[in-house]
């Protein structure tokens, strides 16, 4: 057994990460920020000396991605400033800290899956900060995971999914980018994964999404099917949607890391929001 602290369990992965550290028999320490500010230095020293700590998985992160170019500040305290105070704690303790980061580190160019180490080139401050913690965490400590996720839904916090169902409430039509592409993510599936690779000495770097890829508008579709509900959606483009932060139009990623680590892949992800459905009450489980 082993005692693990999470960040960010108030979010979607930090709680299903929590949840699953407990299912296993471990204990799970979530501090609030009220008991660890995590911008604060001092306040994570003092915190790892009062607490004996077996790991870490840092989910917490500031994810405002068009809020992050004006908040810039707030983000790098966030995303860098708090992942370096972590990682210098864990470097210090030599315990292993699993660090989850995005594909936005990529410039979403092109139409192939980025390998993990692909020439990284973030469009957006929100991007720019996730690298800079990877490369906090690189730098600084010996037994790490950095991985990389993209477009998650789950039951704690808002997402996409929850979005689009809030929409077939009031709207009869909207309209959604068909030229992003990546691969929804179930926290549900991904928590087990990320708890296999804590629990083991297969310390790099990986990709982790659900599998296969679809568009935003693929995706928005395939809600409102399985769902049941009813929601014109028709396909428009990133450029007119002109949102204040760039996004990737590429963010597939391969999954080749775990194949080499010996890690299983997630299932596909059209099966995984039909159980999220389920989760959520809106579909029966039959």
């Amino acid at each position: 057994m082993m005692k693990v602290l999470v960040t960010g369990v108030t979010g979607q992965l930090g709680y299903d990460v929590a949840r699953e550290l407990k299912r296993r028999g471990h204990r799970v320490i979530a501090p609030t920020h009220e008991k660890l500010d995590l911008t604060d230095q001092v306040k994570i020293i003092e915190y790892f000396e009062r607490h004996t700590v077996d790991a870490v998985v840092h989910c917490a992160a500031y994810t405002a991605v068009d809020k992050a170019q004006e908040e810039t500040k707030k983000c790098n305290d966030i995303n860098v400033s708090a992942t370096r105070g972590l990682a210098k704690q864990c470097a210090r303790l030599d315990i292993p800290l699993l660090y989850v980061s995005t594909d936005y580190v990529f410039p979403g160019t092109g139409d192939k899956p980025y390998e993990v180490g692909d020439r990284k080139g973030p469009l957006q401050e929100y991007g720019v900060s996730k690298l800079a913690g990877e490369e906090m965490v690189r730098s600084l400590c010996k037994k790490y995971f950095i991985v990389r996720i993209s477009w998650v839904f789950g039951k704690n916090g808002k997402n996409f999914v929850k979005t689009i169902l809030k929409l077939t409430e009031r709207k009869e039509k909207i309209s959604v980018v068909n030229d992003q592409i990546g691969s929804p993510t179930y926290t549900r599936d991904l928590a087990p994964l990320l708890c296999d690779m804590i629990e083991s000495d297969k310390y790099g770097v990986y990709h982790a999404t659900n599998e296969g890829f679809c568009s935003f508008y693929d995706f928005a579709q395939e809600i409102v099917k399985q769902s049941g509900k009813s929601l014109v959606i028709r396909p428009t483009t990133t450029a007119a949607y002109n949102a204040p932060a760039p996004r990737p139009l590429n963010s597939r990623l391969s999954k080749k890391s775990l194949d080499e680590a010996g890690f299983r892949r997630l299932p596909p992800w059209q099966d995984a929001l039909s159980r999220y459905l389920i989760e959520l009450g809106i579909k029966e489980n039959t």
